[in-house]
C-alpha cells in the first residue's frame, strides 16, 4: 500500500543498514532474551525427562492442573500450577531465602502470604465486627517470624492479632451463638482453644518486631475475656504443668503446632469436661518416638523432622487403645473401639469433634478414650450442605470444637460466620437428642 509520499511500506529490517531507520529483526539483546526464555522453558522439561520431579515443600500440596471447565479460571490457575511444578524449584527457593536472610538480613520467608490453617485474615467474611487495628499500615507480615536461639514463629500469629476480622465483642458473641445452637438441640457442647505457640512460648520471641504492641494487647484481652465469657476450656495451666512434668517445651522451635504431649493434655481436659471423674482411672505412658515434618521449616523450603514422644493410653488400666492414624480430617474420620468393647472410664456417648490441625496430635488419644467419635475439619463443616451436616451430626450426642487461637482471636474461623452457625443450628434442631 503506498504511503502519503507514494512509497510502499517497508519493514525496518528490510531497509539498507546505512538507512537511519534500519532496525535488525533480531538484535543481540533480542537474541539473548530469546535464548534465556528457551533455557527457562526447556530446562525444566529436560529435567523432567531425566526423572527430576517437583515435590511439595511449602506445607501444602502442589496445585492441581486447572480444569478446562473452569472458564477463565483455567488461565488464571495455570500460572500457579506451572510455578509449583518447576523442577528444582525447592533448591531455588532455599537459595533465595539464604541470600535474603544471610546477605540482606530479611526475615525468613518475608514477602510470602501469612494465612494458615485455612483462615482468611484481613477479609470481612460477613460479620459486623469492627476490627481493631494498631499495626503498621501497609506492612506485610513475614510468613515466618525469626525468634531467639533458632526459634521460629508463624507470622500469621501476629497478623491475626493486629489485623483482626472481628473485634473481641463479636468473637465472644459468635462463640456464644455457636454454643446455643448446639445446646438447644439437647446436645452437650464443649469448646477447647489450642494456644498459639506465640502465646505459649513467648520467651523465644525477638525483643522487637513489627506489631508487638497490638499483638500483646490483643492476646491479653482475648485470654482475659474469651474463656470466662464463653465457657471455653483454657488449656494454658494444664499445658504449663505438662511442660514441667516432661522437662521441655510442648512446642518445637521449627514448627507451629504442639506435640503429642499437648494432644494428651487436650484429651484429658475434654474427658473431664464431658464426663467428670472419668479420667481418674486413665493411664498414659511414653512408649516411643515418631518423626513428624516441621511445618515452619517446610515453609522455608527445608526438610526437617520433629521427634515426637508417643504415648500409650488406657482408660481402665488394661490394653493400650491408642491409634496413630494420619488424617487431616478434611474427609471425616470415624473411630470406634475395634472389638466393640466399652472399657470403664471411656466416653460412651456418640461424640463429634470439629477440629483443625492441632487435633492431629490428640486423635490417637481420642481413639483410645471415646467409644464412638467422628473428627471432621472445620473447613469441611463450613462448606457442607444441610444434608452433609446431617450425616455428620444427626446421631451425635456431644459436639465439641477445637479451634487454634489464631483462628479465633482475629475472628477468621469460618465457624464464627453467622451463616455457618445458623445452618448448623437448623440441622441440629431438626434432629434433637
Amino acid at each position: 500500500m503506498p504511503t502519503e509520499q507514494g512509497l510502499p511500506r517497508t519493514p525496518e529490517s528490510w531497509l539498507p543498514k546505512e538507512h537511519n531507520l534500519y532496525r535488525p529483526r533480531h538484535s543481540k539483546r533480542q537474541r539473548t532474551a530469546l535464548a534465556c526464555a528457551a533455557f527457562f522453558f526447556v530446562t525444566p522439561l529436560l529435567l523432567s525427562v531425566l526423572g527430576v520431579r517437583p515435590a511439595a515443600f511449602e506445607n501444602r500440596p502442589l496445585r492441581d492442573f486447572p480444569s478446562l471447565g473452569a472458564g477463565w479460571g483455567f488461565f488464571t490457575g495455570m500460572s500457579g500450577w506451572a510455578t509449583d511444578h518447576l523442577p528444582l524449584r525447592q533448591a531455588g527457593v532455599q537459595a533465595a531465602d539464604a541470600i535474603s536472610t544471610g546477605l540482606f538480613g530479611d526475615p525468613p520467608g518475608s514477602g510470602q502470604g501469612t494465612s494458615h490453617d485455612g483462615g482468611t485474615v484481613g477479609v470481612d467474611q460477613g460479620n459486623q465486627g469492627k476490627p481493631n487495628t494498631g499495626d503498621v499500615p501497609g506492612y506485610v507480615y513475614p510468613t515466618v517470624l525469626p525468634g531467639k536461639d533458632g526459634w521460629m514463629y508463624l507470622g500469621e500469629d501476629v497478623n491475626a492479632r493486629c489485623r483482626p476480622v472481628m473485634d473481641t465483642d463479636h468473637v465472644v458473641a459468635a462463640l456464644r451463638k455457636l454454643r446455643a445452637a448446639v445446646e438447644r438441640s439437647g446436645r452437650k457442647f464443649e469448646l477447647v482453644i489450642a494456644p498459639d505457640k506465640y502465646s505459649e512460648e513467648p520467651a523465644h520471641l525477638p525483643d522487637t518486631y513489627v506489631g508487638k504492641p497490638c499483638a500483646q494487647a490483643r492476646t491479653a484481652e482475648f485470654w482475659n475475656r474469651v474463656p470466662r465469657e464463653t465457657g471455653a476450656i483454657d488449656l494454658r495451666p494444664a499445658l504449663a504443668d505438662a511442660e514441667k512434668r516432661v522437662g521441655h517445651s510442648l512446642y518445637d522451635r521449627n514448627d507451629t503446632h504442639w506435640s503429642f504431649d499437648g494432644g494428651l493434655v487436650m484429651t484429658y481436659a475434654l474427658g473431664a469436661a464431658i464426663a467428670p471423674g472419668s479420667t481418674a482411672g486413665w493411664q498414659a505412658a511414653p512408649n516411643g518416638v515418631r518423626p513428624w515434618p516441621a511445618d515452619l521449616a517446610r515453609v522455608l523450603g527445608r526438610d526437617e523432622q520433629r521427634q515426637l514422644t508417643t504415648y500409650s493410653l488406657s482408660t481402665d488400666g488394661g490394653a493400650d487403645r491408642t491409634r496413630y492414624i494420619a488424617s487431616d480430617f478434611k474427609t471425616p474420620l470415624h473411630l470406634s473401639q475395634p472389638d466393640g468393647a466399652k472399657p470403664a472410664g471411656s466416653i460412651a456417648r456418640n461424640t463429634a469433634v470439629v477440629a483443625d490441625s492441632f487435633t492431629q496430635f490428640a486423635s490417637p488419644f481420642l481413639a483410645a478414650t471415646c467409644q464412638d467419635v467422628t473428627i471432621v475439619h472445620a473447613e469441611t463443616v463450613a462448606q457442607s450442605t444441610a444434608q452433609e451436616m446431617t450425616s455428620l451430626f444427626a446421631d451425635r450426642d456431644i459436639v465439641t470444637f477445637e479451634m487454634v487461637e489464631r483462628s479465633v482471636i482475629g475472628g477468621s474461623s469460618a465457624l464464627l460466620r453467622d451463616q455457618t452457625i445458623d445452618l448448623l443450628g437448623q440441622v441440629l434442631a431438626a434432629h434433637p437428642r
